[in-house]
């Protein structure tokens, strides 16, 4: 069982994932910073589980949660649904329109800044190249509100809560951006034009109970050079 100070008080708490999958991370540190107890089970992707099979039959993606039977599915939809379930250390803001806000920003790092990463990995030529320029122009906007929100007291999105949704969906950056920037031979991350950013980069590599979960870049660089190059044989086989 994963390690979590608080009990669980309402029924068994399971994580279905795999240890590359920054989906999945998010997943376990709104588990880690809430406390809750859970049962991690580590799928292999090439020969899914009945149990995942049967747990999201839409996607047959990770990660799943499933609490008291329950299956609930997609990252995103699951960091909500265990801000709603257990109380204690709120993820979102309790505010409307702040919490609002958050989902907004969430959504944009969804759309504009993991998206186009991904597409940049497995992507070459005149496609990569537009891709990367969608990705720097994603992370100009994410600078820019890490400029008017964070400073020396400041110092994660959460605000006065400390870590929260917005520093949750956006962690993934801390370990997986220099990953698909060295995989992809891009650049993008650059400390003197991105200077907020990187501040919030290393105070979140920096949190108890984000740091033992960041996987070494170079185990993650070896997974994920086999998956670009299988990636780009299948389109070149098209």
């Amino acid at each position: 069982m994963a390690s979590g100070s608080v009990a669980d008080q309402e029924g068994q708490v399971m994580l279905l994932g795999f240890w590359f999958s920054p989906f999945v991370k998010r997943v376990e540190w709104a588990l880690k910073f809430k406390g809750i107890e859970y049962d991690y089970v580590e799928e292999d992707l090439t020969n899914k589980s009945t149990l995942l099979l049967t747990s999201n039959p839409i996607h047959k993606k990770v990660p799943v949660l499933i609490h008291n039977g329950n299956p609930i599915a997609e990252s995103l939809v699951i960091i909500e649904y265990i801000d709603e379930t257990w109380q204690q250390n709120p993820i979102l803001p309790q505010d409307p329109y702040e919490r609002a806000m958050a989902r907004f920003w969430a959504n944009f790092i969804e759309q504009k800044v993991r998206e186009p990463a991904r597409e940049a990995l497995f992507s070459k030529g005149e496609q990569q190249e537009k891709k990367v320029k969608e990705l720097k122009e994603g992370m100009e906007v994410v600078e820019g509100e890490a400029k008017a929100k964070l400073n020396d007291k400041t110092l994660f999105f959460g605000g006065g809560n400390g870590v929260g949704y917005v520093d949750i969906v956006l962690g993934w950056t801390c370990n997986w951006m220099e990953t698909i920037e060295e995989v992809g031979g891009f650049k993008v991350l650059d400390p003197e034009s991105q200077p907020q950013f990187h501040k919030w980069m290393a105070n979140f590599r920096e949190v108890p109970f984000i740091k033992p979960t960041l996987e070494p870049k170079e185990k993650l660089v070896e997974f994920f050079r086999m998956v670009r190059q299988d990636r780009l044989g299948l389109v070149a086989n098209k």
